[in-house]
Formats: structure tokens, sequence, C-alpha cells
């Protein structure tokens, strides 16, 4: 999960996130969660990787 870019992560939880809405399906749900999870810690992975470059920058 880690090898997509920021913003395909983000795009395909938003897509995630808009399936989970429209197909309240209970047999898909621990799998979506799950996805959606490893989404996120990619996404806050990311977010924190450039907040440590910028700061490196702007010292």
């Amino acid at each position: 999960m880690s090898t997509k870019s920021y913003d395909s992560a983000f795009a395909e939880l938003k897509k995630l996130l808009t399936l989970m809405e429209e197909d309240q399906s209970v047999d898909k749900l621990a799998e979506r969660v799950k996805k959606a999870q490893a989404l996120i810690t990619s996404c806050k992975e990311k977010l924190r990787n450039v907040e440590k470059e910028v700061e490196g920058l702007v010292e």
C-alpha cells in the first residue's frame, strides 16, 4: 500500500467510503474497513514524511 502516491491512496479511500455508504453489505464491511484502515495508515505516513521534510527545509 505504501507504494501508492498520496493522491492515489486518498482517491481510493474516497471511492471506498462512497461504496460503504451506498452498499451497506455486512458481508463486505470487514474487508472494506481493513482496506480503508490500510489506506489511512499509508496517507498518514506520507503526510508525516512530508511534514518532516518541510520542517527540515524551514529550519
